[in-house]
């Protein structure tokens, strides 16, 4: 679709032309140094003092600094085909990524200065995408992808009850921002997965599209939609264990069931394709890790620590589907054919080990945590290591067939 010309286009610098270019480039090239000073942090002594301590770092920048800023670029960008209006471009989308950008160099830097000023800037990045985002889908009363503004808001909320927490010194008050933001953002994965993926599959199997069950897709969301919302309002304090373990389990099945319809078996030929499918299969194991931990179920002789089912929705699901995404809208954006680097097939079975090393593995052999957490970090910094290199000059360059965008 046209929807602005070319001599306007070419006064752009094409980095800024579409939201997924600067926000898919440098969250993927943040993430690779952000696991990296962690991982050297913990084994090898580097002296880093970012705001707060380390682990609120780490846990904060993994999915506020990087997992929101590609959500954001994703959604910035689909608007323009969901609305048929120009997205964001320019200096609006500059002023976005500087945003972005400087909220992620204090927290790492920024130590000395007062809190409230840090959180300040970390906070203001979602609210503004989120009116970037709004003003287009009003524009055409395009209802149903508004529900993702309220969405967008929803995750600035958890991450200012992180920073509270933060403030008051209050780890539990930390993590309950955190592990709610991380079940809102499986929540996104769930129904764009619905929506792409069958698509997906069968545009690159050649084969016929699976058609959703309608009931299935409802039953399943609003199971998903109970999981976030029990996190979000602490009732794991009021409700006794094995039935939000019940909770969790249900949500797991039905996922599981809405993923299976979609056959993974016909895509193993297509890197873009079963890339996709792992990375939401991980979303149903991340549940049933999380069903077993309330449950108080003990397998092969372990119990499940929150932390290992937390770690199978982030290191596995949303670090395996960011990266398959980001392959695919760069390409199809760009105006490239979908076939990606032979660099491409090894970043995804890395992203993939990464997150079976640090949820599963660990599980399985808590004895060789060390060697495992380095396993999993080493995994996840060449994995988007190998598509900052695949995909910077793509990102900074103009579309390939020389249309806008």
């Amino acid at each position: 679709m046209q929807i602005t010309d070319l001599t306007t286009e070419l006064d752009i610098p094409p980095l800024l032309r579409l939201a997924f270019r600067p926000l898919f480039l440098l969250g993927g090239a943040f993430s690779c140094i952000a696991m990296l000073l962690w991982g050297l942090a913990l084994f090898a002594g580097l002296p880093l003092s970012p705001v707060g301590n380390i682990l609120f770092w780490h846990s904060h920048e993994m999915i506020f600094g990087f997992g929101c800023a590609i959500v954001a670029g994703f959604l910035l960008t689909a608007m323009q085909n969901w609305t048929g209006l120009r997205a964001p471009h320019g200096k609006p989308l500059l002023w976005l990524v500087l945003c972005w950008l400087c909220a992620r160099l204090l927290l790492l830097f920024g130590a000395a200065l007062p809190i409230w000023l840090v959180a300040l800037l970390d906070l203001l990045f979602l609210p503004l995408a989120a009116v970037l985002m709004a003003k287009p889908i009003l524009a055409v009363a395009q209802w149903r992808n508004l529900f993702f503004v309220p969405v967008l808001m929803l995750l600035t909320i958890c991450n200012a009850v992180s920073w509270v927490g933060l403030a008051l010194n209050d780890y539990m008050l930390q993590q309950h921002g955190l592990y709610s933001a991380v079940l809102l953002l499986t929540l996104v994965m769930s129904i764009m997965g619905g929506r792409v993926l069958p698509m997906f599959t069968a545009n690159g199997t050649q084969t016929k599209k699976v058609e959703p069950l309608l009931w299935l897709d409802r039953l399943a969301l609003g199971f998903l939609w109970l999981v976030f919302i029990q996190q979000f309002l602490k009732l794991e304090n009021f409700l006794p264990h094995p039935l939000i373990g019940a909770l969790y389990g249900i949500a797991a099945v039905l996922l599981a069931v809405r993923c299976a319809r979609w056959k993974i078996w016909i895509t193993l030929r297509v890197p873009l394709l079963w890339s996709l499918h792992l990375a939401y299969w991980f979303i149903p194991l991340g549940l049933a890790l999380f069903a077993l931990h309330y449950s108080g179920i003990t397998l092969f002789g372990h119990a499940v620590l929150k932390s290992t089912a937390l770690h199978a929705l982030t290191a596995g699901a949303m670090g395996s589907m960011i990266l398959a995404m980001m392959a695919r809208v760069s390409l199809g954006h760009t105006g490239r054919p979908l076939q990606v680097s032979v660099l491409m097939v090894p970043a995804f079975v890395l992203v993939v080990g990464a997150g079976i090393s640090r949820s599963l593995l660990l599980w399985l052999m808590p004895d060789m945590s060390q060697a495992l957490l380095i396993l999993a970090i080493g995994c996840w910094v060449l994995a988007y290591a190998l598509f900052c290199c695949c995909y910077a000059k793509m990102l900074c360059s103009t579309r390939a067939d020389g249309r806008p965008g």
